[in-house]
Protein backbone atom coordinates (compact mmCIF):
# COMPACT_ATOMS: atom_id res chain seq x y z
CA UNK A 1 0.00 0.00 0.00
CA UNK A 2 1.31 3.42 -1.01
CA UNK A 3 0.77 6.28 1.15
CA UNK A 4 -0.49 9.09 -1.04
CA UNK A 5 -0.18 13.16 0.54
CA UNK A 6 -1.46 15.84 -0.85
CA UNK A 7 -1.94 19.66 0.16
CA UNK A 8 -5.23 22.19 -0.27
CA UNK A 9 -7.01 24.62 1.46
CA UNK A 10 -10.29 23.87 -0.42
CA UNK A 11 -11.67 27.16 -0.45
CA UNK A 12 -13.97 25.68 -1.30
CA UNK A 13 -14.25 21.95 -1.88
CA UNK A 14 -14.75 22.08 -5.48
CA UNK A 15 -14.85 19.24 -8.27
CA UNK A 16 -11.50 20.02 -9.57
CA UNK A 17 -10.68 18.63 -6.09
CA UNK A 18 -12.95 15.75 -7.13
CA UNK A 19 -11.10 15.35 -10.20
CA UNK A 20 -7.10 15.40 -8.17
CA UNK A 21 -8.68 12.70 -6.09
CA UNK A 22 -10.14 10.28 -8.82
CA UNK A 23 -6.74 10.81 -10.62
CA UNK A 24 -5.35 9.80 -7.35
CA UNK A 25 -7.10 6.68 -6.88
CA UNK A 26 -6.29 6.03 -10.48
CA UNK A 27 -2.65 5.91 -10.21
CA UNK A 28 -2.63 4.18 -6.74
CA UNK A 29 -5.70 1.78 -6.56
CA UNK A 30 -4.82 0.46 -2.90
CA UNK A 31 -3.74 3.51 -1.56
CA UNK A 32 -4.07 5.55 1.64
CA UNK A 33 -4.41 9.19 0.97
CA UNK A 34 -2.70 11.97 3.81
CA UNK A 35 -4.56 15.43 3.13
CA UNK A 36 -2.55 18.71 4.70
CA UNK A 37 -5.26 21.37 5.28
CA UNK A 38 -5.13 24.80 5.43
CA UNK A 39 -7.12 26.45 8.05
CA UNK A 40 -9.13 29.46 8.52
CA UNK A 41 -6.68 31.81 7.01
CA UNK A 42 -5.01 31.41 3.85
CA UNK A 43 -1.70 31.33 1.45
CA UNK A 44 -2.67 34.32 -0.34
CA UNK A 45 -3.78 36.11 2.14
CA UNK A 46 -7.77 34.82 1.92
CA UNK A 47 -10.45 34.22 4.53
CA UNK A 48 -12.06 30.68 4.41
CA UNK A 49 -15.35 30.57 2.93
CA UNK A 50 -15.55 26.87 4.59
CA UNK A 51 -14.89 26.19 8.18
CA UNK A 52 -11.80 24.28 9.03
CA UNK A 53 -13.64 21.32 10.66
CA UNK A 54 -16.26 21.38 7.94
CA UNK A 55 -13.60 20.89 5.16
CA UNK A 56 -12.18 18.27 7.43
CA UNK A 57 -15.40 16.39 7.26
CA UNK A 58 -15.97 17.08 4.05
CA UNK A 59 -12.47 15.53 2.89
CA UNK A 60 -13.00 12.22 5.13
CA UNK A 61 -16.49 12.19 2.75
CA UNK A 62 -14.69 12.06 0.54
CA UNK A 63 -12.23 9.54 1.13
CA UNK A 64 -9.40 11.13 2.32
CA UNK A 65 -7.68 8.74 5.23
CA UNK A 66 -5.89 11.32 7.21
CA UNK A 67 -6.69 15.23 7.41
CA UNK A 68 -3.42 16.97 9.17
CA UNK A 69 -3.72 20.50 10.09
CA UNK A 70 -1.15 23.25 8.13
CA UNK A 71 -1.12 25.67 11.13
CA UNK A 72 -1.85 29.63 10.56
CA UNK A 73 1.92 30.39 11.02
CA UNK A 74 3.07 28.63 7.97
CA UNK A 75 -0.73 28.69 5.93
CA UNK A 76 -0.34 31.91 5.61
CA UNK A 77 3.21 32.87 4.45
CA UNK A 78 5.19 32.79 1.23
CA UNK A 79 5.06 29.70 -1.29
CA UNK A 80 8.55 28.55 0.22
CA UNK A 81 7.34 29.07 3.95
CA UNK A 82 3.64 27.14 3.07
CA UNK A 83 5.10 24.17 0.85
CA UNK A 84 7.74 23.38 3.28
CA UNK A 85 5.61 22.98 6.90
CA UNK A 86 3.04 20.76 4.74
CA UNK A 87 6.20 18.50 3.13
CA UNK A 88 8.00 18.41 6.22
CA UNK A 89 4.47 17.10 7.87
CA UNK A 90 3.96 14.62 4.82
CA UNK A 91 7.67 13.35 5.56
CA UNK A 92 6.85 12.93 9.04
CA UNK A 93 3.61 10.76 8.44
CA UNK A 94 6.01 8.39 6.29
CA UNK A 95 4.27 9.07 2.92
CA UNK A 96 5.46 7.70 -0.49
CA UNK A 97 4.59 10.58 -2.30
CA UNK A 98 3.36 14.09 -2.38
CA UNK A 99 0.51 14.65 -5.82
CA UNK A 100 0.16 17.98 -6.59
CA UNK A 101 -1.58 19.99 -9.41
CA UNK A 102 0.15 21.20 -12.49
CA UNK A 103 -0.38 23.61 -15.05
CA UNK A 104 2.87 22.08 -17.13
CA UNK A 105 2.85 18.32 -15.46
CA UNK A 106 6.12 18.60 -16.68
CA UNK A 107 8.02 17.49 -13.46
CA UNK A 108 11.34 17.26 -15.21
CA UNK A 109 11.53 21.14 -15.87
CA UNK A 110 10.26 21.49 -12.62
CA UNK A 111 13.17 19.55 -10.96
CA UNK A 112 15.61 21.35 -13.52
CA UNK A 113 14.40 24.88 -12.32
CA UNK A 114 14.33 23.82 -8.89
CA UNK A 115 17.97 22.22 -8.80
CA UNK A 116 19.04 25.63 -10.71
CA UNK A 117 17.12 27.84 -7.80
CA UNK A 118 19.32 25.83 -5.32
CA UNK A 119 22.73 25.57 -6.68
CA UNK A 120 22.74 29.29 -7.77
CA UNK A 121 20.54 30.62 -4.71
CA UNK A 122 22.78 34.28 -4.24
CA UNK A 123 22.87 34.91 -8.04
CA UNK A 124 19.24 34.05 -8.75
CA UNK A 125 17.78 35.64 -5.78
CA UNK A 126 19.77 39.04 -6.53
CA UNK A 127 18.46 39.09 -10.01
CA UNK A 128 14.83 38.05 -9.54
CA UNK A 129 14.80 41.04 -6.96
CA UNK A 130 16.86 43.38 -9.84
CA UNK A 131 13.96 42.41 -12.34
CA UNK A 132 10.92 43.20 -9.63
CA UNK A 133 12.39 46.47 -8.93
CA UNK A 134 12.10 47.14 -12.74
CA UNK A 135 8.52 46.20 -12.49
CA UNK A 136 7.82 42.75 -14.05
CA UNK A 137 5.73 40.10 -12.41
CA UNK A 138 6.90 37.47 -9.96
CA UNK A 139 6.66 34.97 -13.04
CA UNK A 140 8.41 36.74 -15.36
CA UNK A 141 11.19 37.62 -13.04
CA UNK A 142 11.85 34.33 -12.49
CA UNK A 143 11.30 33.32 -16.03
CA UNK A 144 14.63 36.33 -16.39
CA UNK A 145 16.29 35.00 -13.56
CA UNK A 146 17.00 31.49 -15.08
CA UNK A 147 16.75 32.47 -18.79
CA UNK A 148 14.27 29.55 -19.11
CA UNK A 149 11.61 29.78 -21.66
CA UNK A 150 8.86 28.85 -19.27
CA UNK A 151 5.29 29.78 -18.45
CA UNK A 152 5.36 30.25 -14.74
CA UNK A 153 1.23 29.31 -13.58
CA UNK A 154 0.57 29.47 -9.52
CA UNK A 155 0.19 25.84 -9.15
CA UNK A 156 3.68 25.06 -10.93
CA UNK A 157 5.03 27.99 -8.74
CA UNK A 158 3.96 26.24 -5.52
CA UNK A 159 5.28 23.00 -6.77
CA UNK A 160 8.73 24.10 -7.37
CA UNK A 161 8.45 25.15 -3.46
CA UNK A 162 7.55 21.29 -2.65
CA UNK A 163 10.40 19.92 -4.74
CA UNK A 164 12.55 22.58 -2.90
CA UNK A 165 11.76 21.72 0.12
CA UNK A 166 12.37 17.91 -0.28
CA UNK A 167 16.01 18.23 -1.75
CA UNK A 168 17.09 20.79 0.71
CA UNK A 169 15.97 19.00 3.30
CA UNK A 170 17.15 15.41 1.46
CA UNK A 171 13.30 14.08 2.64
CA UNK A 172 12.49 10.67 1.12
CA UNK A 173 9.50 11.46 -0.04
CA UNK A 174 8.43 11.02 -3.80
CA UNK A 175 6.78 13.82 -5.90
CA UNK A 176 4.24 13.42 -9.20
CA UNK A 177 1.85 15.86 -10.49
CA UNK A 178 -1.35 15.73 -12.21
CA UNK A 179 -2.52 17.94 -15.28
CA UNK A 180 -4.32 21.25 -13.88
CA UNK A 181 -7.95 20.75 -16.13
CA UNK A 182 -7.92 24.81 -16.11
CA UNK A 183 -6.25 28.28 -15.22
CA UNK A 184 -6.18 29.43 -11.39
CA UNK A 185 -6.29 33.23 -12.68
CA UNK A 186 -9.20 32.46 -14.56
CA UNK A 187 -12.89 33.90 -13.29
CA UNK A 188 -14.74 33.75 -15.90
CA UNK A 189 -14.78 30.30 -17.27
CA UNK A 190 -17.88 28.04 -17.02
CA UNK A 191 -16.82 24.83 -17.34
CA UNK A 192 -17.65 21.95 -15.05
CA UNK A 193 -14.33 22.55 -13.16
CA UNK A 194 -13.06 25.93 -12.81
CA UNK A 195 -10.92 27.26 -9.99
CA UNK A 196 -11.74 28.40 -6.52
CA UNK A 197 -10.97 31.86 -7.04
CA UNK A 198 -13.39 31.53 -9.91
CA UNK A 199 -15.86 30.09 -7.87
CA UNK A 200 -15.44 32.41 -5.36
CA UNK A 201 -15.79 35.30 -7.85
CA UNK A 202 -19.06 34.14 -8.79
CA UNK A 203 -20.54 33.26 -5.00
CA UNK A 204 -19.43 37.69 -4.71
CA UNK A 205 -21.83 38.06 -7.85
CA UNK A 206 -24.20 35.72 -5.70
CA UNK A 207 -24.63 33.39 -8.75
CA UNK A 208 -25.39 29.76 -8.81
CA UNK A 209 -22.33 27.60 -8.03
CA UNK A 210 -24.28 24.07 -7.89
CA UNK A 211 -22.49 23.24 -11.51
CA UNK A 212 -18.86 23.81 -10.19
CA UNK A 213 -19.01 22.19 -6.61
CA UNK A 214 -20.47 18.52 -5.03
CA UNK A 215 -23.52 19.24 -3.73
CA UNK A 216 -22.73 18.15 -0.23
CA UNK A 217 -20.43 21.29 -0.51
CA UNK A 218 -22.76 23.63 -0.41
CA UNK A 219 -24.74 23.62 2.87
CA UNK A 220 -21.21 24.25 4.13
CA UNK A 221 -19.92 27.55 2.61
CA UNK A 222 -20.33 30.98 4.45
CA UNK A 223 -20.88 34.31 2.84
CA UNK A 224 -17.78 36.02 3.93
CA UNK A 225 -14.42 37.65 3.32
CA UNK A 226 -11.63 39.51 4.34
CA UNK A 227 -13.87 42.55 4.25
CA UNK A 228 -15.63 41.32 6.80
CA UNK A 229 -12.92 42.36 9.09
CA UNK A 230 -12.12 45.87 7.38
CA UNK A 231 -13.58 47.94 10.57
CA UNK A 232 -11.20 45.72 13.32
CA UNK A 233 -8.03 46.30 10.54
CA UNK A 234 -8.60 50.19 10.40
CA UNK A 235 -9.06 50.32 13.77
CA UNK A 236 -5.80 48.22 14.66
CA UNK A 237 -3.98 50.21 11.71
CA UNK A 238 -5.33 53.84 13.24
CA UNK A 239 -4.37 52.56 16.83
CA UNK A 240 -0.60 50.94 16.57
CA UNK A 241 1.91 52.64 17.48
CA UNK A 242 4.34 50.23 15.76
CA UNK A 243 2.70 48.27 12.75
CA UNK A 244 6.40 47.19 11.23
CA UNK A 245 6.52 44.41 14.46
CA UNK A 246 3.81 42.57 12.26
CA UNK A 247 5.46 40.19 9.71
CA UNK A 248 5.46 40.95 5.93
CA UNK A 249 5.13 44.76 7.61
CA UNK A 250 8.31 45.70 5.58
CA UNK A 251 10.37 48.81 3.74
CA UNK A 252 8.70 51.73 5.34
CA UNK A 253 5.08 50.18 3.92
CA UNK A 254 3.58 50.88 7.91
CA UNK A 255 3.72 54.47 6.97
CA UNK A 256 2.08 54.36 3.64
CA UNK A 257 -1.15 52.22 5.68
CA UNK A 258 -1.07 54.92 8.44
CA UNK A 259 -1.68 57.62 5.37
CA UNK A 260 -3.87 56.01 3.81
CA UNK A 261 -6.43 54.18 5.80
CA UNK A 262 -8.34 57.32 7.05
CA UNK A 263 -9.73 57.68 3.50
CA UNK A 264 -10.19 53.93 2.77
CA UNK A 265 -13.80 52.60 3.42
CA UNK A 266 -13.25 48.77 2.15
CA UNK A 267 -10.25 46.34 1.87
CA UNK A 268 -10.06 46.50 -1.31
CA UNK A 269 -9.68 50.04 -1.39
CA UNK A 270 -7.02 49.88 1.28
CA UNK A 271 -4.89 47.45 -1.23
CA UNK A 272 -5.79 50.25 -4.28
CA UNK A 273 -3.99 52.89 -2.14
CA UNK A 274 -1.09 50.28 -1.27
CA UNK A 275 -0.33 48.40 -3.95
CA UNK A 276 3.61 48.54 -5.23
CA UNK A 277 5.63 46.82 -8.28
CA UNK A 278 7.01 45.66 -4.89
CA UNK A 279 3.90 44.31 -2.99
CA UNK A 280 1.81 41.76 -4.64
CA UNK A 281 -1.72 41.79 -4.04
CA UNK A 282 -1.38 38.47 -2.44
CA UNK A 283 1.63 39.77 -0.12
CA UNK A 284 -0.53 42.49 0.94
CA UNK A 285 -3.65 40.21 2.11
CA UNK A 286 -1.28 38.44 4.17
CA UNK A 287 0.05 41.06 5.46
CA UNK A 288 -3.47 42.70 6.78
CA UNK A 289 -3.83 39.43 8.44
CA UNK A 290 -0.79 39.30 9.82
CA UNK A 291 -1.70 42.75 11.69
CA UNK A 292 -5.46 41.65 12.05
CA UNK A 293 -4.38 38.57 14.36
CA UNK A 294 -1.12 39.88 15.80
CA UNK A 295 1.50 38.44 14.54
CA UNK A 296 5.07 39.17 14.78
CA UNK A 297 8.52 38.85 13.16
CA UNK A 298 9.65 37.28 16.72
CA UNK A 299 7.19 34.88 17.09
CA UNK A 300 7.63 34.06 13.36
CA UNK A 301 11.80 33.76 14.10
CA UNK A 302 11.30 31.36 16.78
CA UNK A 303 8.80 28.61 15.82
CA UNK A 304 9.35 25.20 15.96
CA UNK A 305 7.90 22.19 14.40
CA UNK A 306 6.61 21.05 18.21
CA UNK A 307 3.74 19.06 17.11
CA UNK A 308 1.46 17.73 14.11
CA UNK A 309 -2.48 18.09 14.49
CA UNK A 310 -5.05 15.31 13.50
CA UNK A 311 -7.94 17.06 12.26
CA UNK A 312 -9.54 13.97 11.56
CA UNK A 313 -9.32 10.29 10.59
CA UNK A 314 -11.14 6.92 9.03
CA UNK A 315 -10.56 3.66 10.31
CA UNK A 316 -7.95 3.57 7.51
CA UNK A 317 -6.10 6.07 8.79
CA UNK A 318 -6.55 5.53 12.16
CA UNK A 319 -5.02 1.86 12.17
CA UNK A 320 -2.58 3.71 10.12
CA UNK A 321 -1.77 6.01 12.67
CA UNK A 322 -1.67 3.54 15.45
CA UNK A 323 0.95 1.25 13.33
CA UNK A 324 3.52 4.61 12.60
CA UNK A 325 2.48 6.66 15.70
CA UNK A 326 6.05 5.15 17.10
CA UNK A 327 8.31 6.60 14.56
CA UNK A 328 7.05 10.11 14.65
CA UNK A 329 8.83 12.31 16.18
CA UNK A 330 6.46 15.24 17.76
CA UNK A 331 3.62 15.12 19.21
CA UNK A 332 0.44 14.20 17.63
CA UNK A 333 -1.43 16.28 20.00
CA UNK A 334 -1.36 20.31 20.44
CA UNK A 335 1.48 21.63 22.41
CA UNK A 336 -0.78 24.10 24.24
CA UNK A 337 1.88 26.20 25.79
CA UNK A 338 3.35 26.83 22.00
CA UNK A 339 3.06 30.08 20.12
CA UNK A 340 2.04 27.98 16.93
CA UNK A 341 -1.19 26.91 19.12
CA UNK A 342 -1.61 30.06 20.50
CA UNK A 343 -2.18 31.53 17.08
CA UNK A 344 -4.43 29.05 16.12
CA UNK A 345 -6.57 29.59 19.24
CA UNK A 346 -6.74 33.26 18.28
CA UNK A 347 -7.20 32.62 14.88
CA UNK A 348 -10.36 30.57 15.55
CA UNK A 349 -11.66 33.48 17.94
CA UNK A 350 -11.28 35.56 15.60
CA UNK A 351 -12.96 33.43 12.95
CA UNK A 352 -16.33 32.91 15.57
CA UNK A 353 -16.19 37.00 15.20
CA UNK A 354 -18.65 36.71 11.74
CA UNK A 355 -19.47 33.29 11.56
CA UNK A 356 -21.49 30.42 13.91
CA UNK A 357 -18.90 27.60 13.32
CA UNK A 358 -18.05 27.28 16.77
CA UNK A 359 -14.29 27.45 15.57
CA UNK A 360 -12.93 28.26 18.97
CA UNK A 361 -14.56 25.56 20.69
CA UNK A 362 -13.28 23.13 18.32
CA UNK A 363 -10.00 24.60 18.85
CA UNK A 364 -10.08 24.13 22.10
CA UNK A 365 -11.69 20.41 22.68
CA UNK A 366 -9.34 19.12 19.78
CA UNK A 367 -11.36 15.92 18.83
CA UNK A 368 -10.70 15.02 15.71
CA UNK A 369 -13.62 14.31 13.17
CA UNK A 370 -14.06 10.28 12.81
CA UNK A 371 -15.55 8.95 9.99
Amino acid sequence: MKVIGIICEYNPFHNGHLYHLKKVKELFPDSLIILVLNGYFLERGELSIISKEDKTKLALLNNIDIVVELPFVYGTQSADVFANASITYLEELKCDYVIFGSESNDLETLNKITDYTINNKDQYDALVKKYLNEGVNYPTALAKAIQIDFQFEPNDLLGISYLKSIKLNNYKINAMTIKRTNNYLDTTLDEKIVSASNIREKLKKKMDIKKYVPSMTIPFIKDISLENYFKTIKYKIITEKDLSIYLDVDEGIENRLKKVIHECTSVEDLLEKTKSKRYTYNKLRRMLIHILVGFTKIDNQNLKYEYLKILGFNNKGKKYLNKIKKDINVSLTPNRKSKTYEYELKCAAIYDLITNSNALEFEINNKPVKF
